[in-house]
């Protein structure tokens, strides 16, 4: 951590005079103490028998003005010099014997707690024991998925309340959330976004689609930027950790969640370059190391962005070697890395953990958060309505291998072999109009040999997709028999109400064991200005952490990336589930990072 001076000023009062002597000086907590003190006053105490000409002498030597004497007659209001620091004027009774304490005139306020409605369900930042039950007003799909420890154990949570009695505004500091978009029209985010200017009106950008409008058609962009800045105390929704904010809306991920290297990291780039000191990345992988995207963690190191990024929710150690989850395993120093927590702050049972990679943990389950809008989804039974054709005998049709209905071809799947040089299709009609995005969810296990050919295939007319449609991608020399593979492909292009979609398996000169397709679902979005939702993940975790992070840079305008990862790992809460699990064995506290100064080595009155 950066060494900063410190203020002279302690947490009650000074000892100044000849008599007793006061302890080793602690500087206030709050870096400048803004706001904690009356800025031109101080309070001093008098001994006893000495009279008010020679106070009023021991003021007046000092250039300052006694204002008033309390109701208890050694004590005395007393306004400072102009220009003069309340740390110099307490400082400078030091050894008056006429005096036996100076303090500051200290500032209290009535405790801030939002109207927001959905504060009470919000756990995560103020624990009372409270069961989290899923709301009949959210989309589709929005039911609980984590019932462990709910209820859980009260005050296990980000202690947030207690920081807001001293910030509430984190407008200061520009967070960008680099995600799925965000929903700027948002309700409880419309006034908290990004001035982007004319540039980009509408906040930030999009780099799926390559333009100026980073809309969320996910959803999962929208529930973090709600839990770093949900507008707080108007009376509707839920309350961010910021209730003031500049969020940054910066799509790198598709409708179905997913999103490149390049796109990410020009969604890295735009936030450094446009102002942002925190960066939220609820996302990762497992795989090889990246060095692109390693090396654009590093640019914004050096442009003093502090990073946050998910643990993953694998529930493996990716300190292992054979999973490694980024970008949680990059290890620059401006990389802050959040696992999960329950209700009881035991470690959430999806959550990753590394004692190497991993260095705090959030609340990150049942997180009632904003939404991008209504869900809702069609789920097809597969054992019905489906029009077939092929150019052999056999082809697709209804089948239960493990006994579970799903498409399959051929008749004897698993334990046949399709026919070779055919062409065997399978359609059906489904009405999915009206969504502002539809992605359809396919379960399904292959194992066709080189050179023939997996696909699926949609068409907004309705028909055989395959004689006039889109492919929506193909497989060819694949074999994951028995295990099922899931895709989630954005089909918004072929919506209507009359959209056919289907499957296609094509062969040549050999033959495999064939396809099964065991599920079939699609999802749609209407995007609107008023959805809430309760989800779950190290995704929810980390806008937590980068909550604080932007809350502690706005407090502390002079405060660096390094400051602020300091603050947050080594004074969070130290939680047994965590020890061994991170690097630091704490859940974030936001009070107590913003408490947080590195031990003095000397104390200063001035303040810098």
């Amino acid at each position: 951590m950066t060494t900063r001076s410190v203020v002279l000023a302690l947490a009650l009062s000074l000892l100044v005079g000849g008599g007793a002597r006061a302890a080793s000086p602690r500087a206030l907590s709050l870096a400048g103490a803004r706001g904690l003190y009356v800025p031109d006053e101080i309070l001093v105490q008098f001994r006893e028998g000495v009279s008010s000409r020679a106070r009023f002498a021991a003021v007046a030597a000092r250039g300052h003005e006694l204002a008033a004497t309390l109701s208890w007659p050694s004590w005395a209001r007393v306004k400072v010099q102009p220009g003069q620091s309340v740390e110099a004027a307490v400082g400078s009774y030091r050894g008056d014997p006429a005096v036996a304490l100076a303090q500051p005139n200290f500032l209290y306020r009535a405790t801030t707690v939002p109207d927001d409605p959905g504060y009470a369900q919000q756990w995560g930042l103020k624990n009372t024991g409270q069961t989290i039950t899923a709301d009949n007003t959210q989309p589709p799909g929005s039911a609980l998925e984590y019932t462990t420890d709910n209820p859980g154990t009260p005050a296990d949570d980000l202690n947030v309340e207690h920081a807001w009695d001293h910030i509430t505004d984190c407008s200061a500091t520009v967070v960008a959330v680099v995600d799925s978009g965000v929903n700027y029209g948002h309700q409880d985010l419309a006034a908290n976004m990004w001035n982007g200017g004319a540039s980009f009106p509408n906040h930030g950008y999009n780099y799926v689609d390559g333009n100026a409008d980073p809309m969320d058609l996910n959803g999962h962009g929208t529930h973090v930027a709600g839990t770093i800045g949900a507008v707080g105390n108007n009376a509707l929704g839920v309350v961010g950790v910021c209730w003031k904010a500049q969020i940054m809306a910066v799509r790198v991920l598709d409708a179905t969640g997913v999103g490149s290297s390049a796109q990410i990291l020009q969604g890295i780039d735009f936030a450094v370059q446009h102002g942002a000191k925190v960066i939220n990345m609820s996302l990762g992988g497992n795989g090889a190391f990246d060095q692109a995207y390693s090396d654009a963690i590093t640019a914004a190191q050096a442009a003093d962005v502090l990073v946050v990024v998910a643990a993953g929710n694998d529930g493996v150690d990716n300190d292992s070697g054979t999973a490694p989850t980024y970008p949680c395993n990059f290890t620059q120093q401006n990389l802050l890395c959040v696992a999960a927590l329950d209700q009881s702050y035991q470690l959430a049972s999806f959550s990753n953990w590394g004692a190497i990679s991993v260095d705090v943990g959030a609340p990150g389950t049942n997180v009632l958060s904003t939404w991008a809008g209504t869900s809702g989804q069609i789920t097809d039974p597969l054992n019905t309505g489906w029009t077939g054709s092929t150019t052999t005998a056999g082809g697709w049709t209804y089948g239960t291998p493990g006994g579970t209905a799903c498409l399959v071809d051929p008749s004897s799947y698993p334990d046949g072999q399709y026919a070779q040089n055919t062409d065997d299709r399978a359609y059906k009609v489904f009405d999915v109009s009206g969504a502002s995005v539809v992605v359809a969810e396919i379960a399904f296990a292959v194992d066709v040999a080189n050179g023939d050919y997996f696909r699926g295939a949609c068409n907004g007319a309705g028909g055989d997709p395959f004689a006039a449609g889109t492919t929506l991608g193909a497989i060819t020399n694949m074999a994951t028999y028995p295990r099922l593979q899931t895709a989630n492909i954005d089909v918004t292009s072929c919506a209507s109400a009359a959209a056919s979609f289907g499957f296609q398996l094509q062969s040549g000169a050999s033959s495999a064991r064939g396809v099964a397709v065991c599920g079939l679902t699609f999802k749609g979005l209407v995007t609107n200005a008023t959805s809430y939702n309760t989800i779950a993940g190290t995704s929810m975790a980390t806008p937590a952490t980068a909550g604080v992070a932007t809350l502690l840079r706005a407090y502390n305008p002079s405060y660096t990336y390094s400051d602020t990862v300091t603050a947050i790992m080594l004074a969070g809460r130290p939680v047994p589930a965590l020890s061994g699990k991170t690097t630091t064995g704490n859940a974030v506290d936001a009070m107590l990072s913003l408490a947080y100064i590195h031990t003095p080595t000397g104390v200063t009155a001035n303040v810098q």
